[in-house]
């Protein structure tokens, strides 16, 4: 039974599933077609995959062997100063022979027949390793006359009046005390009962002391200041208040006035303590932005200089001088490593057969044969850069070490240096660069902290303040007039602002104020463009428009809104109103510019803002070129200019080129080009030489026009602009002199704000008027403009754009060339008719 039931639902089932195959044979075919078609497509993904997997594979061996024994982080112990300078440091006890720590002698060994644990414990521990002896203490004093707003003195006016300086702690310091010395004079009407001078560090009270001095006396007061009060960003805050009577003073009496003078101080006493070197820090210890010195960088020449370790000092520097916010550096460059000091930063960049004083450092990867090896002893690969930190100079000196086995692979260790997001992936004692990331050029019209290009209707919003923070709503109050609120209006270097320009300024303020009185005023550069009464008693929100002389406005300007907040109650006796008098300026105020792209070169004011080497930012189409063996003279010229036109830029990266004179390729002279060199031997002759404007000649010959002379002992530097010959929109800059010390001028110029500040015309000539000149002093240096070549205009205007421009300049013309314009008209209409008129008289 069981067996006929299984024959008889077998055959059927295997008969059913026999017609069921061959009426699905068709589908299923075409399913085995579909998938094989979508497998031949799916080969190049396959491909692609492979490769990039093999990729994975390349980089994963790039991965390159690290020293097998991490080496302990090299620590820079920085030298004290004296303890004052003016006195000689006391001397400190020393301790007597008896007292002074002696290492614990060995303890005799064990008798042979002792147990072995008693000889193991009985084995002399190691002796610790000596740690260093602490720093000495140092002194700092800190003049007021440091800051460029003290002047001769800092002026405090009125019934109450206040004044601030601000100071840094550098980063190493461990400050234990401190005093602020604080010399005034004062005015002889002040009555003493009732006028005072209170000094503030850091919002905490130090003290105050009664204005009580006579005519011409000089008041010295000393504060102390605890140590813990001190931070990393301080700020001394003088306040005064004044009084000529009892009872009533007119807060306007010219009368009330205190002088704090220059030669008040801050005295620091510190000990400066170790500093552990790591690329994560960077680019502290060389760059330290708390400091209250000019950081020094000092340069290592190589045995032979080329264009690529040109190019790779002249980007670093100019990075260098971006990350130091402004503050100035000191360069020099040194032949050996004796030659430093302990206030040196050196920078070492360059292969080992370059600088053959690696091999004597305490490096993480070591060198042998003029190769940097990895962990394995490996030579590394030409394309690879390391970077690495070490000391000198017994641990004083810091040193940062950009290398490689080849050019190429030290200008990439140096590229990861000047590129903010390369950078921040640094870390440790070394780092091995294997790629950098290609940052895209600017747009030579994207100027950072400038008015955006091309557009003609903004917002304050969309302007930015010295922070690089978008200016917002704004409110100063104070009485009867607050601080001006500043506003940043600096146009490109490559453009004009025409007449029709106008500026929207809205603005709110408090009740209480006296209309009357009360007004807001548009300032431009410190002249008054226009303004308006304060309409309320009540207060509100208000606007007014202002005309933009185009005169007025350059590069470097900068609008200011004053209020004039008197309350509606009179000032009596130096009673002060209950409630504050404010003014705000706000962000939806609006720029209507009528603007125009639209330069004349060559312009060395302009130079002042860094155009046009500065466009675009990253320096791309700057390049240097020095005579084919560069003087340290040049080398120090080509950093000073690379690291202004650092300060002067904003990009994320630097990629400016550095040429000597025989190997200046034909691209880089399409680009902005700086000659440096001597006279004899300059680089590019055709640059000094031209027939317009000075010309240097042979044996301290100059020649200007027709005019020739020869002068003896000529130091002075020369600066010359002209118009590129190989790119009428580019410039051709020339640093040269007859002698090195003219070459040294040029330096300063560059170095120095006061100088830099002076460059217009297209030749300058700049001159010591003293031996040991001073940079706070601008009567030491002999500044000379000439304008004698000719100018270039570059108009990237459009056709409507320029006729338009032509009309507004020459407007005179425009009645009698409409009157001309009539006559050509009614002749030619004249005449038509004549020939319309023929044929009816011959008929």
């Amino acid at each position: 039974m069981r067996n006929w039931l299984f024959r008889y639902r077998f055959k059927p089932l295997k008969s059913y599933s026999r017609s069921r195959w061959k009426r699905l044979r068709p589908l299923g075919l075409g399913l085995i077609g579909a998938s094989l078609i979508a497998l031949v497509s799916l080969l190049p993904a396959l491909a692609q995959t492979s490769n990039t997997v093999e990729r994975q594979e390349d980089a994963v061996i790039q991965q390159y062997s690290l020293p097998r024994s991490t080496p302990p982080a090299p620590v820079v112990r920085p030298p004290s100063r004296p303890a004052s300078p003016a006195r000689p440091a006391p001397q400190r006890p020393s301790p007597s022979p008896a007292t002074q720590s002696r290492p614990a002698a060995a303890p005799a060994a064990p008798p042979a027949t002792a147990p072995l644990s008693e000889v193991i414990a009985a084995e002399p521990e190691p002796e610790p390793e000596p740690t260093p002896p602490a720093p000495a203490l140092s002194q700092y004093i800190l003049q007021f006359n440091r800051s460029p707003v003290v002047g001769n003195a800092l002026q405090m006016q009125g019934i109450l009046s206040q004044a601030r300086l601000g100071f840094t702690r550098p980063r190493h310091w461990q400050v234990e005390s401190a005093k602020i010395q604080i010399r005034f004079r004062q005015s002889p009407a002040l009555y003493a009962d009732r006028s005072n001078l209170t000094v503030r560090l850091n919002n905490r009270h130090l003290g105050s002391v009664p204005l009580n001095r006579t005519e011409d006396e000089i008041g010295n007061v000393l504060f102390d200041v605890p140590a813990n009060l001190i931070e990393d960003f301080n700020t001394v805050i003088m306040e005064v208040q004044q009084h000529t009577s009892a009872e009533c003073t007119d807060p306007t009496d010219p009368t009330l006035w205190t002088e704090i003078l220059p030669d008040s101080q801050v005295v620091l006493n510190y000990r400066p303590q170790a500093i552990a070197l790591d690329l994560t820090n960077y680019p502290y210890p060389f760059l330290d932005r708390l400091g209250l010195e000019a950081d020094r960088l000092t340069y290592l020449r190589p045995k032979t200089v080329d264009s690529l370790w040109l190019t790779a000092s002249g980007r670093y520097q100019a990075a260098a001088n971006r990350l130091s916010n402004g503050r100035p550096i000191q360069t020099r460059l040194v032949n050996q490593l004796d030659q430093l000091n302990g206030q040196d930063r050196l920078v070492i960049i360059g292969t080992p057969a370059e600088q053959p004083a690696l091999a004597g450092l305490d490096l993480p990867f070591a060198i042998k044969d003029n190769q940097v090896l990895d962990g394995n002893g490996a030579p590394l690969p030409n394309s690879v850069g390391v970077l690495m930190v070490t000391t000198a100079a017994n641990g004083e000196v810091p040193v940062l070490v950009a290398t490689g086995n080849d050019p190429a692979g030290v200008l990439k260790a140096v590229q990861s240096l000047v590129q903010p997001a390369d950078r921040q992936l640094l870390t440790g004692q070394a780092a091995l660069v294997n790629q950098v990331s290609e940052v895209p050029t600017p747009d030579p019209r994207d100027w950072p902290g400038y008015l955006p290009k091309d557009a003609r209707q903004l917002l304050l919003a969309d302007l930015t303040t010295q922070d690089n923070q978008p200016f917002q709503d704004t409110t100063v109050d104070g009485l009867p007039i607050p601080p001006a609120i500043e506003i940043p209006l600096k146009s490109l270097p490559d453009e004009q602002i025409l007449r029709g320009s106008k500026f929207t300024l809205r603005y709110s303020y408090s009740p209480g104020i006296d209309p009357r009185r009360s007004s807001v005023t548009v300032i431009l550069d410190g002249q008054g463009i226009g303004g308006e009464r304060l309409q309320s008693a009540n207060g509100g929100t208000d606007s007014v428009t202002v005309d933009i002389p185009p005169e007025l406005v350059t590069p470097t300007s900068t609008l200011a809104v004053q209020f004039y907040t008197f309350p509606d109650v009179a000032i009596n006796c130096g009673a002060m109103p209950d409630q504050p008098m404010w003014g705000t300026v706000h962000s939806n105020s609006s720029l209507e510019l009528n603007r125009a792209n639209v330069v004349n070169l060559p312009d060395l004011k302009r130079l002042q803002t860094g155009f046009p080497l500065t466009a675009p930012q990253d320096l791309s189409q700057a390049s240097f070129v020095l005579p084919a063996t560069p003087s340290d003279g040049d080398i120090l010229i080509l950093l000073q200019v690379s690291g202004r036109l650092g300060r002067l830029s904003q990009a994320q990266s630097v990629k400016l080129g550095a040429y000597l004179a025989d190997g200046l390729p034909n691209e880089a002279r399409q680009h902005n080009v700086v000659a440096i060199g001597l006279r004899d031997g300059f680089p590019l002759p055709e640059a000094i030489q031209s027939g317009s404007g000075l010309v240097l000649g042979n044996q301290f010959g100059r020649q200007l026009n027709q005019t020739q002379m020869q002068t003896f002992a000529d130091e002075a530097g020369v600066i010359q602009a002209q118009v590129s010959p190989w790119n009428n929109e580019r410039l051709l800059l020339g640093l040269t002199a007859q002698q090195p010390a003219g070459l040294t001028e040029v330096q300063q110029v560059f170095g120095q704000d006061a100088l830099f500040s002076r460059l217009a015309g297209d030749t300058v000539i700049v001159q010591r008027t003293t031996p040991n000149p001073s940079i706070y002093n601008q009567a030491d240096y002999q500044v000379t403009t000439l304008s004698q070549r000719p100018t270039h205009t570059v108009d990237r205007r459009g056709p409507i754009s320029r006729s338009t421009a032509f009309l507004q300049a020459n407007w005179v013309l425009l009645p009698g060339g409409i009157l001309l314009l009539a006559l050509l008209l009614y002749g030619l209409s004249q005449l038509f008719l004549n020939r319309l008129s023929r044929p009816e008289e011959i008929q």
